[in-house]
């Protein structure tokens, strides 16, 4: 146990890695050189971490969950198992393309349900939920709730993860945190 995070025997962190205080790195995961966490994040079972990837604070990342070179992660962002980040968009075995790299931003409070698939470059709005097996290949609103391959947009969600209905005026309001929100030119915000 280092005295700022723990990390389970059989997990493997590399050398040069910044990891926040409070953060959990479970059975069988790796961390490669150059990856920053935050504070309190919580890394589950067979999670692998490559270099260059940056995780805010309060970060959850369940079991199985693959994040790449390019992928960073606002605070408060839900990573559920088995979800995946790509990185290039044409990948090919004999074709080296670690220069095109693409960046895949998650903003803070979103979720993504479980066996999702980011498609790189596609940034993720804050408090946004992707439904479990959504593939996303474009950018995803604040607030918006997407499912389904390729994802399409069902609707709106508060920052508590619940839908909101929206009424002739263009307010909603949380049935647990009774937070008032207002939609506008297709885009959501709280008031």
């Amino acid at each position: 146990m280092n005295d700022n995070f723990f990390s389970h025997p059989t997990a493997v962190i590399d050398e040069g890695c910044t990891i926040g205080k409070g953060t959990k790195i479970w059975h069988f995961s790796h961390l490669m050189a150059g990856c920053e966490l935050g504070e309190g994040c919580n890394i589950g079972q067979n999670v692998v971490v490559s270099s260059g990837v940056v995780l805010g604070r309060n970060v959850k990342v369940q079991n199985n969950v693959s994040l790449y070179t390019g992928v960073i992660c606002a605070d408060d962002v839900f990573l559920g198992p088995s979800c995946v980040f790509t990185n290039v968009i044409n990948p090919r075995s004999a074709v080296n393309r670690r220069d095109q790299y693409q960046t895949t931003r998650v903003g803070r409070g979103a979720s993504i349900g479980a066996n999702a698939t980011i498609v790189c470059g596609n940034d993720i709005g804050a408090f946004a939920m992707i439904g479990a097996g959504a593939v996303v290949t474009k950018d995803v609103p604040e607030y918006a709730l997407l499912v389904g391959n390729p994802a399409k947009q069902l609707g709106w969600v508060s920052e508590y993860g619940h839908r909101l209905h929206f009424d002739e005026s263009g307010r909603a309001v949380c049935p647990e945190s009774k937070q008032v929100y207002l939609l506008e030119f297709g885009k959501v915000r709280t008031v």
